[in-house]
């Protein structure tokens, strides 16, 4: 038996677009915002992506919507593709469905997130005191 929020995530992915970790590479250097909604704790355990933008998962919608006036200044001036991450990939997907409801326009989430990333060989920064 399936459990409800698995039907959830299986319902969201299949009306979003998810992107392996080279092709969000390929979309940063493209110009895309990369958008990581960890929490600070997973983001000093396993380090961040360098030039991606933190807007912690509960407040992601108010930060994103292009109708709010709580819009991150990141994405105020911003054009093109907005990569979205979490660690593995799981709430991430729900995000984006979230912000594909909301009228975000070329929103991705990256399969796997930060760990897919990471295990990529892409480019991580770790702060001083996990080095």
């Amino acid at each position: 038996m399936t459990s409800s929020i698995d039907r959830l995530l299986a319902d969201a992915r299949a009306r979003i677009s998810l992107v392996d970790a080279s092709a969000a590479r390929g979309l940063q250097v493209e110009g895309a915002l990369l958008v990581d909604t960890r929490p600070s704790a997973q983001r000093q355990q396993f380090g961040e992506i360098p030039g991606a933008v933190t807007i912690e998962r509960n407040h992601l919608e108010w930060r994103l919507d292009p109708t709010s006036t709580h819009r991150h200044p990141a994405v105020v001036e911003h054009e093109g593709a907005i990569v979205v991450f979490c660690q593995e990939g799981f709430a991430s997907s729900l995000a984006v469905a979230s912000l594909a409801d909301l009228g975000v326009p070329d929103v991705h989430d990256l399969a796997g997130g930060f760990a897919a990333w990471a295990a990529a060989g892409l480019p991580v920064e770790r702060s001083a005191a996990d080095q």
